[in-house]
Protein backbone atom coordinates (compact mmCIF):
# COMPACT_ATOMS: atom_id res chain seq x y z
CA UNK A 1 0.00 0.00 0.00
CA UNK A 2 1.08 3.83 -0.67
CA UNK A 3 1.77 5.48 2.71
CA UNK A 4 3.39 8.53 3.96
CA UNK A 5 6.28 8.30 6.46
CA UNK A 6 8.29 9.84 8.59
CA UNK A 7 11.72 9.52 7.94
CA UNK A 8 13.33 12.57 9.04
CA UNK A 9 12.12 15.07 11.86
CA UNK A 10 10.72 17.91 10.16
CA UNK A 11 11.57 17.11 7.00
CA UNK A 12 9.00 16.25 4.57
CA UNK A 13 7.17 12.65 4.74
CA UNK A 14 8.38 9.89 2.53
CA UNK A 15 5.99 8.64 0.01
CA UNK A 16 6.60 5.02 -0.29
CA UNK A 17 5.14 1.50 -0.85
CA UNK A 18 5.07 -0.39 2.42
CA UNK A 19 3.32 -3.53 3.75
CA UNK A 20 -0.18 -3.80 4.16
CA UNK A 21 -1.43 -3.91 7.30
CA UNK A 22 -2.13 -7.27 9.15
CA UNK A 23 -5.86 -7.99 10.37
CA UNK A 24 -5.97 -8.63 14.69
CA UNK A 25 -8.67 -11.29 15.97
CA UNK A 26 -10.37 -8.21 17.44
CA UNK A 27 -9.83 -5.59 14.81
CA UNK A 28 -10.38 -4.84 11.62
CA UNK A 29 -8.78 -3.44 8.56
CA UNK A 30 -9.72 -0.27 6.84
CA UNK A 31 -9.22 1.34 3.35
CA UNK A 32 -8.81 4.68 4.69
CA UNK A 33 -11.68 7.15 3.18
CA UNK A 34 -10.29 10.10 4.77
CA UNK A 35 -7.42 10.58 7.47
CA UNK A 36 -7.67 14.61 9.32
CA UNK A 37 -4.15 16.65 10.20
CA UNK A 38 -3.42 17.47 13.40
CA UNK A 39 -1.15 19.57 15.39
CA UNK A 40 -0.58 15.99 17.35
CA UNK A 41 1.04 14.78 14.24
CA UNK A 42 2.55 17.60 14.39
CA UNK A 43 4.38 17.26 17.56
CA UNK A 44 5.52 13.86 16.22
CA UNK A 45 6.37 15.52 13.14
CA UNK A 46 8.65 17.61 15.01
CA UNK A 47 10.31 14.89 17.16
CA UNK A 48 8.34 16.02 20.21
CA UNK A 49 6.41 12.93 21.10
CA UNK A 50 8.15 10.10 22.72
CA UNK A 51 5.85 7.42 21.13
CA UNK A 52 6.67 8.84 17.32
CA UNK A 53 9.71 7.49 15.88
CA UNK A 54 11.50 7.80 12.90
CA UNK A 55 9.92 5.23 10.07
CA UNK A 56 6.43 5.70 11.61
CA UNK A 57 3.44 6.67 9.37
CA UNK A 58 1.12 9.47 11.39
CA UNK A 59 -2.85 9.66 11.61
CA UNK A 60 -4.79 9.22 13.91
CA UNK A 61 -7.84 10.95 12.62
CA UNK A 62 -9.47 8.39 10.32
CA UNK A 63 -12.73 6.95 8.76
CA UNK A 64 -12.64 3.99 7.00
CA UNK A 65 -14.34 1.10 5.04
CA UNK A 66 -13.88 -2.61 6.32
CA UNK A 67 -11.80 -4.69 4.46
CA UNK A 68 -11.20 -7.54 6.36
CA UNK A 69 -12.76 -8.20 9.82
CA UNK A 70 -11.08 -10.48 12.24
CA UNK A 71 -13.18 -13.51 13.77
CA UNK A 72 -13.73 -11.61 17.43
CA UNK A 73 -15.13 -8.08 15.54
CA UNK A 74 -18.62 -7.45 14.90
CA UNK A 75 -17.82 -5.66 12.07
CA UNK A 76 -18.18 -6.69 8.57
CA UNK A 77 -16.91 -5.98 5.22
CA UNK A 78 -17.75 -2.89 3.44
CA UNK A 79 -19.51 -1.93 7.21
CA UNK A 80 -17.98 2.04 7.17
CA UNK A 81 -17.11 3.39 10.79
CA UNK A 82 -15.13 5.95 12.29
CA UNK A 83 -12.49 5.63 15.07
CA UNK A 84 -11.70 6.95 18.03
CA UNK A 85 -8.04 7.82 18.39
CA UNK A 86 -7.91 5.90 21.70
CA UNK A 87 -8.44 2.13 20.63
CA UNK A 88 -9.19 0.68 24.72
CA UNK A 89 -9.38 -2.64 25.16
CA UNK A 90 -11.96 -2.35 26.84
CA UNK A 91 -11.71 -4.88 30.08
CA UNK A 92 -9.23 -3.07 32.40
CA UNK A 93 -10.92 -1.34 35.46
CA UNK A 94 -10.52 1.80 33.66
CA UNK A 95 -12.31 1.05 30.71
CA UNK A 96 -15.42 -1.24 32.66
CA UNK A 97 -15.87 2.15 34.41
CA UNK A 98 -16.45 3.97 31.46
CA UNK A 99 -13.32 6.02 31.13
CA UNK A 100 -12.17 4.28 28.21
CA UNK A 101 -9.68 7.16 27.24
CA UNK A 102 -7.12 6.37 30.51
CA UNK A 103 -7.23 2.77 29.60
CA UNK A 104 -3.91 0.37 30.85
CA UNK A 105 -3.10 -0.68 27.69
CA UNK A 106 -4.48 1.75 24.94
CA UNK A 107 -3.33 1.38 21.14
CA UNK A 108 -3.16 5.09 19.23
CA UNK A 109 -2.54 4.48 15.70
CA UNK A 110 0.13 7.22 14.84
CA UNK A 111 1.61 7.27 17.37
CA UNK A 112 3.03 3.55 18.28
CA UNK A 113 1.15 1.92 15.73
CA UNK A 114 1.00 2.74 12.26
CA UNK A 115 -0.77 5.60 11.52
CA UNK A 116 -3.46 6.77 8.66
CA UNK A 117 -1.76 8.47 6.45
CA UNK A 118 -2.21 5.49 4.26
CA UNK A 119 -4.11 3.63 1.79
CA UNK A 120 -5.15 0.84 4.24
CA UNK A 121 -5.12 0.95 8.25
CA UNK A 122 -5.14 -1.54 11.31
CA UNK A 123 -7.88 -0.47 13.39
CA UNK A 124 -7.54 -3.34 16.78
CA UNK A 125 -10.06 -3.24 19.44
CA UNK A 126 -12.60 -2.99 16.87
CA UNK A 127 -15.52 -2.06 19.61
CA UNK A 128 -14.22 1.12 19.95
CA UNK A 129 -15.79 2.26 16.14
CA UNK A 130 -18.79 3.72 15.43
CA UNK A 131 -20.56 3.22 12.53
CA UNK A 132 -20.66 6.32 10.21
CA UNK A 133 -23.88 7.77 9.16
CA UNK A 134 -24.96 8.71 5.73
CA UNK A 135 -25.17 12.22 6.50
CA UNK A 136 -21.74 12.82 7.12
CA UNK A 137 -19.07 12.84 4.19
CA UNK A 138 -15.80 10.80 5.12
CA UNK A 139 -14.30 14.56 5.30
CA UNK A 140 -16.28 15.27 7.78
CA UNK A 141 -16.01 12.43 9.87
CA UNK A 142 -12.47 12.48 9.59
CA UNK A 143 -12.35 16.13 10.94
CA UNK A 144 -14.24 15.04 14.14
CA UNK A 145 -11.03 13.07 14.22
CA UNK A 146 -9.80 14.35 18.06
CA UNK A 147 -10.97 17.53 17.80
CA UNK A 148 -15.01 17.73 17.54
CA UNK A 149 -15.14 13.96 20.28
CA UNK A 150 -12.16 15.73 23.07
CA UNK A 151 -14.02 18.83 22.49
CA UNK A 152 -17.86 17.64 23.46
CA UNK A 153 -16.10 15.34 26.54
CA UNK A 154 -14.16 18.40 27.48
CA UNK A 155 -17.45 20.33 28.02
CA UNK A 156 -19.90 17.73 29.02
CA UNK A 157 -17.91 15.02 30.06
CA UNK A 158 -15.58 16.92 32.26
CA UNK A 159 -16.24 20.75 32.67
CA UNK A 160 -20.39 20.01 32.66
CA UNK A 161 -20.91 23.34 30.66
CA UNK A 162 -24.19 24.64 31.53
CA UNK A 163 -26.49 26.71 28.97
CA UNK A 164 -25.53 30.76 29.84
CA UNK A 165 -22.21 30.16 30.61
CA UNK A 166 -19.60 32.12 29.49
CA UNK A 167 -16.90 29.59 27.64
CA UNK A 168 -13.55 30.99 26.94
CA UNK A 169 -11.51 28.81 24.35
CA UNK A 170 -7.89 29.91 23.91
CA UNK A 171 -6.79 29.42 20.57
CA UNK A 172 -9.03 28.35 17.51
CA UNK A 173 -7.14 25.80 15.65
CA UNK A 174 -9.25 22.79 14.55
CA UNK A 175 -9.66 22.11 18.40
CA UNK A 176 -10.69 25.54 19.09
CA UNK A 177 -13.03 26.34 16.74
CA UNK A 178 -14.51 22.64 17.84
CA UNK A 179 -14.98 24.12 21.57
CA UNK A 180 -16.51 27.11 19.92
CA UNK A 181 -19.11 25.35 18.15
CA UNK A 182 -20.34 22.80 20.90
CA UNK A 183 -20.16 25.35 23.32
CA UNK A 184 -22.93 27.18 21.51
CA UNK A 185 -25.20 24.62 21.34
CA UNK A 186 -24.99 23.27 24.93
CA UNK A 187 -25.71 27.38 25.14
CA UNK A 188 -22.80 28.95 26.51
CA UNK A 189 -21.47 32.41 25.41
CA UNK A 190 -18.47 32.10 23.44
CA UNK A 191 -14.85 34.89 24.68
CA UNK A 192 -12.63 33.78 21.48
CA UNK A 193 -8.69 34.07 21.91
CA UNK A 194 -6.20 34.04 18.96
CA UNK A 195 -3.04 35.78 17.45
CA UNK A 196 -4.38 35.87 14.09
CA UNK A 197 -7.05 38.52 13.05
CA UNK A 198 -8.74 36.33 10.09
CA UNK A 199 -9.05 33.54 12.71
CA UNK A 200 -10.85 35.78 15.46
CA UNK A 201 -13.19 37.55 12.16
CA UNK A 202 -14.04 33.93 11.13
CA UNK A 203 -14.91 32.63 14.97
CA UNK A 204 -17.25 35.92 15.65
CA UNK A 205 -19.03 34.65 12.37
CA UNK A 206 -19.51 31.41 13.62
CA UNK A 207 -20.84 32.58 17.15
CA UNK A 208 -18.37 34.26 19.12
CA UNK A 209 -19.93 36.88 21.19
CA UNK A 210 -15.93 38.37 22.28
CA UNK A 211 -13.31 38.13 19.97
CA UNK A 212 -9.64 38.88 21.80
CA UNK A 213 -6.42 39.45 20.49
CA UNK A 214 -3.67 38.41 22.40
CA UNK A 215 -1.17 41.05 20.90
CA UNK A 216 -3.53 43.94 22.45
CA UNK A 217 -1.97 43.05 26.21
CA UNK A 218 -3.36 41.28 29.10
CA UNK A 219 -6.01 38.52 28.18
CA UNK A 220 -7.50 37.33 31.56
CA UNK A 221 -7.90 41.39 32.23
CA UNK A 222 -9.73 41.99 28.64
CA UNK A 223 -11.84 38.87 29.16
CA UNK A 224 -12.93 39.26 33.00
CA UNK A 225 -14.24 42.94 31.76
CA UNK A 226 -16.03 41.52 28.97
CA UNK A 227 -17.83 38.90 31.11
CA UNK A 228 -18.47 40.82 33.94
CA UNK A 229 -16.67 38.89 36.04
CA UNK A 230 -14.74 36.10 34.26
CA UNK A 231 -15.31 33.08 31.99
CA UNK A 232 -17.35 30.01 34.00
CA UNK A 233 -15.53 26.98 31.69
CA UNK A 234 -12.07 28.00 29.92
CA UNK A 235 -10.26 25.96 27.25
CA UNK A 236 -6.50 25.67 26.33
CA UNK A 237 -6.34 24.32 23.06
CA UNK A 238 -2.66 24.82 22.60
CA UNK A 239 -1.05 23.77 25.19
CA UNK A 240 1.71 25.97 25.71
CA UNK A 241 2.46 28.04 29.29
CA UNK A 242 1.39 31.65 28.22
CA UNK A 243 -2.22 30.56 27.13
CA UNK A 244 -2.41 27.91 29.92
CA UNK A 245 -2.19 30.86 32.62
CA UNK A 246 -4.51 33.13 30.34
CA UNK A 247 -7.26 30.46 30.75
CA UNK A 248 -6.61 29.76 34.45
CA UNK A 249 -6.43 33.19 35.15
CA UNK A 250 -9.34 34.89 32.97
CA UNK A 251 -11.53 33.02 35.28
CA UNK A 252 -14.07 34.22 37.82
CA UNK A 253 -14.40 32.45 41.70
CA UNK A 254 -15.21 28.34 41.53
CA UNK A 255 -14.30 28.59 37.34
CA UNK A 256 -12.74 25.18 35.61
CA UNK A 257 -10.55 25.23 33.19
CA UNK A 258 -10.06 22.34 30.87
CA UNK A 259 -6.33 21.69 29.53
CA UNK A 260 -7.02 20.57 25.92
CA UNK A 261 -4.07 21.54 24.15
CA UNK A 262 -1.24 18.38 24.34
CA UNK A 263 1.65 19.74 26.79
CA UNK A 264 4.46 17.27 25.28
CA UNK A 265 8.62 18.05 24.57
CA UNK A 266 9.33 21.50 25.77
CA UNK A 267 6.23 22.36 26.92
CA UNK A 268 5.43 19.59 29.29
CA UNK A 269 6.26 21.23 32.47
CA UNK A 270 5.24 24.74 32.99
CA UNK A 271 4.77 27.50 35.38
CA UNK A 272 1.61 27.53 36.03
CA UNK A 273 -0.09 30.38 38.16
CA UNK A 274 -1.23 28.13 41.00
CA UNK A 275 -2.12 31.35 43.38
CA UNK A 276 -4.79 31.89 41.00
CA UNK A 277 -6.13 28.22 41.35
CA UNK A 278 -5.79 28.80 45.26
CA UNK A 279 -7.60 32.33 45.48
CA UNK A 280 -9.66 31.53 43.53
CA UNK A 281 -10.74 28.10 44.09
CA UNK A 282 -10.86 26.81 40.88
CA UNK A 283 -11.11 23.16 39.34
CA UNK A 284 -8.48 22.11 36.96
CA UNK A 285 -9.58 19.25 34.60
CA UNK A 286 -7.15 17.45 31.88
CA UNK A 287 -9.14 15.77 28.95
CA UNK A 288 -8.14 13.44 25.72
CA UNK A 289 -10.19 12.40 23.73
CA UNK A 290 -13.97 11.18 24.47
CA UNK A 291 -14.86 7.74 25.66
CA UNK A 292 -16.26 5.28 22.01
CA UNK A 293 -19.59 5.00 23.88
CA UNK A 294 -20.30 8.59 24.09
CA UNK A 295 -20.06 8.85 19.61
CA UNK A 296 -24.17 8.32 19.51
CA UNK A 297 -24.62 11.07 21.36
CA UNK A 298 -22.54 13.44 19.65
CA UNK A 299 -23.28 11.86 16.55
CA UNK A 300 -27.16 12.56 17.58
CA UNK A 301 -26.29 16.38 17.95
CA UNK A 302 -25.00 16.57 14.29
CA UNK A 303 -27.59 14.72 12.27
CA UNK A 304 -30.04 17.04 14.07
CA UNK A 305 -28.33 19.91 12.96
CA UNK A 306 -27.75 21.09 16.63
CA UNK A 307 -24.42 21.51 16.10
CA UNK A 308 -23.04 22.17 12.42
CA UNK A 309 -19.22 20.79 11.51
CA UNK A 310 -18.95 21.83 8.34
CA UNK A 311 -17.03 24.89 9.10
CA UNK A 312 -14.21 23.10 10.58
CA UNK A 313 -12.80 21.64 7.36
CA UNK A 314 -11.51 24.20 5.39
CA UNK A 315 -9.33 22.16 2.89
CA UNK A 316 -9.07 18.31 1.21
CA UNK A 317 -5.79 17.52 0.27
CA UNK A 318 -3.38 14.86 -1.54
CA UNK A 319 -1.25 12.51 0.84
CA UNK A 320 1.65 14.32 -1.14
CA UNK A 321 -0.15 18.10 0.21
CA UNK A 322 0.65 16.15 4.13
CA UNK A 323 4.01 17.44 4.59
CA UNK A 324 3.34 21.06 3.78
CA UNK A 325 0.16 21.21 6.04
CA UNK A 326 2.28 19.54 9.06
CA UNK A 327 4.69 22.20 8.19
CA UNK A 328 2.07 24.96 8.37
CA UNK A 329 1.59 24.21 11.63
CA UNK A 330 5.12 26.14 12.72
CA UNK A 331 3.23 29.63 12.58
CA UNK A 332 -0.14 31.05 12.31
CA UNK A 333 -2.43 29.64 10.16
CA UNK A 334 -5.41 30.21 8.55
CA UNK A 335 -9.22 29.05 9.69
CA UNK A 336 -9.84 25.40 9.83
CA UNK A 337 -7.96 22.10 9.16
CA UNK A 338 -7.16 19.67 6.46
CA UNK A 339 -8.14 16.21 5.90
CA UNK A 340 -6.68 13.74 3.85
CA UNK A 341 -9.15 12.72 1.00
CA UNK A 342 -6.78 11.50 -1.84
CA UNK A 343 -4.04 8.64 -0.92
CA UNK A 344 -2.62 8.00 -4.40
CA UNK A 345 -1.52 12.03 -5.80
Amino acid sequence: MRAAVIREYRADLSLETVADPVCEPDGVVLKTLACGICRSDWHGWVGEHAKVKLGDIPGHEYCGEVVEAGPLARWRVGDRVIAPFILSCGECPECRSGHSTTCRTPRVPGFGEPGAYAEYVSAPHAHNLARLPDSLTPALAAGLGCRVTTAFHALTGRAALQAGEWLAVHGTGGIGLSVLLIGRALGARVVVVDVVPERLTHALSLGAEVAVDARDGDVAAQIIAATGGGAHVSVEALGIEATTNGSLECLRPMGRHVQVGLPTGHTAKMQINMNAVYMKQLALYGTRGMPSWRYPSLLDLIERGAVDVRPIVARQVALSAASGELRAFDGPMAPGVAVITDFAS
